[in-house]
């Protein structure tokens, strides 16, 4: 039985993928969870599907870790999955009730209360009316932080896109609490 690694043997070119693995999906998950679940949240209206499609993301992520191109961009990636994901959720929602239906949640919990003033509350509903585009950019921009680039990159436009999206989406977004105000 040898117990030393031979220089020549072919194992050993398996240095890449050894490479590419080192992307410590562990730690993404503890340092962005919370803040890709509320991403979630915003976009679905609902904590545990948002939750779901969080958790899936960073399923696929691990498991595909070792094809990941550039594991700098395993972030980028996890949150372009997660807006994915939550595409899914509503195209799956819409199909199966072919009509929208506001989300009126029964009772809302503690901290939803408390992070969620009534003027934040008719921004989300007036949000929600959006369409789907808009509403991911300004979601993207103004509750996730990004930059144009960033948002183009998870979405799939390019950023002057984002911004005429944008501004579409505020121009929207201000004309609906108008009327309700």
């Amino acid at each position: 039985m040898e117990t030393e690694l031979d220089v020549n043997s072919p194992r050993l070119s398996l240095a890449e993928p050894l490479a590419r693995e080192r992307v410590d999906i562990a730690a993404l998950f503890v340092e962005h969870h919370l803040g890709l679940v509320r991403l979630a949240l915003l976009m679905l209206g609902d904590q545990a599907s948002a939750e779901d499609v969080v958790q899936e993301a960073f399923e696929r992520t691990h498991a595909g870790r070792r094809r990941l191109r550039d594991p700098d961009r395993a972030l980028a990636y996890i949150r372009s999955a997660v807006l994915n994901g939550c595409r899914s959720v509503l195209r799956r929602r819409s199909t199966a009730l072919r009509r929208p239906m506001p989300y009126e949640p029964s009772v809302w919990s503690a901290e939803s209360a408390a992070m969620l003033g009534e003027d934040r509350r008719e921004v989300l509903f007036a949000l929600r009316d959006l369409p789907r585009r808009q509403r991911e950019a300004l979601v993207l921009r103004y509750y996730g932080g990004l930059s144009d680039p960033e948002i183009a990159g998870t979405m799939g436009i390019s950023a002057s896109t984002v911004r005429s999206t944008v501004a579409r989406g505020l121009a929207a977004l201000a004309r609906e609490l108008g009327e309700n105000a």
